[in-house]
């Protein structure tokens, strides 16, 4: 995120227009007029990037809680009706199925709705950027999803010296929300390759990867991968709230970098991303 714009530029301005008034050092005044008013203008379409990404931000949550939660809620109605009907009828059996499928609907509600929470803290976390090892994460990742499988064959290869700059709790997450993914979308292949490294980006910039042999995606529907609750799967084949790479679109943002995704339907995925700040 930008830092609020600079307040002592005017009086800078000012006492310059007053040194060129005074025909003291008139070009380097001129020059370093001609300098902040162009950082100025930097700032100010920054802002206004900020502001845009944040419309878009409120768009996007406005769907989410008039579209994903409308689901549910409707479950929830039509269930207690029947329960009602049921329960006039004397039919304890009948009403304790439609009970239970109304705490799966309470449940998936309240699932949602704190995918929300987090994903608008994210928004409004104080950051601490310092190097971070990428690399000592993604190994950390594996390692706590290989202990809840520990039959499943399955082999990360992490490169070397894979430090970055940025918040190391945000980082994090999004190393864990990437690798997990990779592991979710492997599962149903024999054994679960999962490969996190970096490349040179087209800048000079470094791009950082985690890539999979899993189910992959049709990238015809790329353009909603990083949407709030937005699913490349049916849940029946991968549960999940389609949160997670929405978190971690964000959290790159927040570093200034990029993200995007190559994949092709059972040959797997690759996220990219870069994070040149904080």
């Amino acid at each position: 995120m930008t830092s609020p714009i600079d307040a002592g530029a005017t009086p800078a301005i000012a006492a310059l227009l007053q040194q060129l008034h005074e025909g003291r050092q008139p070009d380097a005044a001129a020059q370093e007029i001609l300098r902040i008013t162009a950082g100025l203008e930097a700032q100010l379409r920054q802002r206004d990037a900020d502001v845009a990404a944040a419309i878009k931000e409120l768009e996007s949550f406005s769907y989410s809680v008039s579209h994903d939660l409308r689901a549910p809620l409707s479950t929830i109605d039509g269930f207690s009706r029947l329960l009602e009907g049921s329960s006039a009828k004397g039919d304890a059996e009948r009403s304790k199925h439609y009970l239970q499928r109304l705490r799966l609907g309470v449940a998936n509600i309240n699932e949602l709705i704190a995918a929300l929470l987090v994903v608008s803290r994210l928004l409004r976390a104080t950051m601490a950027p310092q190097a971070v090892d990428i690399g000592a994460l993604a190994q950390g990742a594996f390692a706590a999803l290989q202990a809840t499988e520990p039959a499943r064959l399955a082999q990360v290869d992490v490169q070397p010296d894979l430090v970055a700059q940025g918040d190391p709790a945000l980082l994090k997450q999004l190393v864990d929300h990437l690798v997990g993914n990779a592991w979710k979308f492997s599962a149903k292949k024999d054994k679960t390759f999962i490969t996190v490294g970096s490349q040179p980006g087209a800048e000079g910039e470094t791009v950082y990867f985690v890539s999979d042999q899993g189910a992959g995606f049709d990238m015809a529907h790329a353009e909603k991968l990083f949407g709030i609750f937005q699913r490349m799967h049916v849940s029946s084949d991968f549960p999940g709230l389609g949160a997670g790479l929405a978190t971690v679109q964000r959290i790159v943002a927040r570093h200034g970098g990029r993200i995007w995704a190559e994949a092709a339907v059972e040959e797997g995925a690759t996220v990219y991303f870069t994070l040149p700040g904080a």
